[in-house]
């Protein structure tokens, strides 16, 4: 019988290993679905929610950009998806308030760098940034 086999991994850690009837997740392309016996692939993450459902039911991840990779996994019939997160975290582990200060921080970092005739490019990409991030963070929580 066909399996799949998930892990997220972050630099910091291994967030999560285990069996998965699949792995829903966006690229720069849009949205995909992993499946056992899917074709090797590698490809890109934009911030989303990455979901891998198994029998227990679904596990959520808020990542923050990243890159997939599908390929055999260890054993005949084993397909191994692996999600590379340069920044990842598990949505039921997200403290809302922090994510909450994050957001308004940033909201006030874009509004300073965006005023007057010489806005500061930089800190508004580092404002958004930071402002994509808290606002993935908040919908992951949500749902």
């Amino acid at each position: 019988m066909a399996t799949l086999t998930v892990e997220i991994l972050s630099p910091e850690a291994a967030l999560w290993r285990g069996t998965a009837s699949a792995l829903v997740a966006r690229s720069s392309e849009g949205d995909f679905t992993i499946l056992p016996q899917h074709t090797e692939t590698v490809g890109d993450l934009v911030s989303s929610i990455v979901r891998v459902d198994t029998d227990e039911g679904a596990v959520a991840f808020a990542v923050h950009t990243g890159y997939f990779q599908v390929g055999p996994g260890d054993g005949e019939g084993v397909t191994l998806a692996t999600v590379l997160a340069g920044v990842a975290e598990r949505t039921t582990e997200i403290d809302v308030a922090r994510a909450q200060v994050a957001k308004d921080a940033a909201e006030v970092q874009l509004a300073a760098a965006s005023k007057g005739d010489q806005s500061d490019q930089t800190a508004q990409f580092t404002a958004l940034a930071a402002l994509e991030r808290a606002e993935l963070r908040l919908r992951a929580a949500a749902k």
